[in-house]
């Protein structure tokens, strides 16, 4: 598979092409990282489906592994090429295998350190956090057929991340009150920083039943959008009907979203491949965007 960057990437067989793998997880998790190689190498490498990257020399530069547990694993990538896109480019290379092969979900052990990496594409926290080779890990699954359920605040926060990191060019946010744990999270704050300041013509509209709570707390999101009020529009429902409905969600202009029926909690669903169920959200969150009022006090809050 081609990136049409200045890497491209491409499926190994493990039998003959192993060696630039092991290159390249040698220096980063033996070297680096300071993982034996004894745990590095292990009996379900000649089992799996392993993609490589390679820069325009076609040196490899980066290096990632899908096993017949349905887990992604041995992520690798060398450290003058983090941050250019190689690791989205080999996570989306195994996801897409993955669904060819119809299977319905993902796991993986993240770092912690590489946790947010992969809630922007659409993985979800599960379980405890554990030492896996001396380091820190969290256990992350994506769903790729049907919605997810999500229940806690960090596959909330998680969740969120995705959909936001997903957009295209328009997300719609429908909040009783900015949500505090969920949309002044960091790493959501974050997602949304980068998809305004990233994305030409990003449009935010957000819609909230109480503008004067979240003003009072200061939420980090009505700052973001005073620095940003071209991408940033908020309103405030009036209609009774609207005061009535007890739902939050956000969606995107593309596949994804995140519905929750009691929008004072977290837990509800979420899919980042549901056309029509983003589509449908973004057309009732319109009709009360219309009945809905300018949050004008907001532009001159001083945070």
């Amino acid at each position: 598979m081609s990136t049409g960057l200045d890497y491209g990437i491409e499926t190994v067989d493990y039998a003959t092409g192993a060696a630039p793998v092991h290159q390249v997880r040698d220096v980063v998790f033996v070297q680096e990282q300071q993982v034996p190689r004894e745990l590095e190498r292990d009996a379900l490498d000649p089992l799996s489906h392993h993609v490589l990257a390679r820069d325009a020399a076609g040196t490899p530069i980066g290096t990632a592994r899908l096993t017949p547990e349905h887990r992604i694993g041995r992520m690798a990538v060398l450290s003058a090429w983090r941050g250019r896109g190689v690791g989205d480019a080999l996570l989306v290379a195994l996801l897409d295998e993955a669904r060819r092969r119809q299977w319905p979900d993902v796991s993986l052990h993240a770092q912690v350190t590489a946790e947010t990496f992969y809630a922007r594409h659409g993985f979800v926290p599960e379980g405890e956090r554990f030492v896996e080779a001396g380091i820190e890990h969290q256990g992350m699954r994506r769903h790729l057929a049907g919605p997810a359920s999500i229940v806690h605040r960090a596959e909330a926060v998680a969740i969120a991340t995705a959909v936001v990191t997903q957009a295209r060019r328009a997300l719609v946010i429908y909040s009783r009150a900015l949500d505090p744990g969920l949309w002044d999270a960091p790493a959501v704050v974050e997602a949304l920083r980068r998809f305004a300041t990233r994305q030409r013509g990003a449009q935010v509209s957000v819609l909230l039943h109480d503008a004067g709570t979240p003003q009072r707390a200061l939420a980090p999101l009505i700052g973001l959008g005073q620095r940003l009020p071209s991408v940033f529009a908020f309103r405030e429902v009036q209609d009774p009907v609207d005061l009535a409905y007890t739902a939050a969600f956000v969606a995107n202009d593309d596949h994804g979203y995140y519905h929750r029926p009691l929008g004072h909690r977290f837990d509800g669903e979420a899919g980042l491949a549901h056309a029509g169920r983003a589509r449908q959200l973004r057309d009732e969150f319109m009709q009360m965007w219309e009945r809905s009022r300018p949050v004008t006090e907001y532009r001159a809050l001083g945070l």
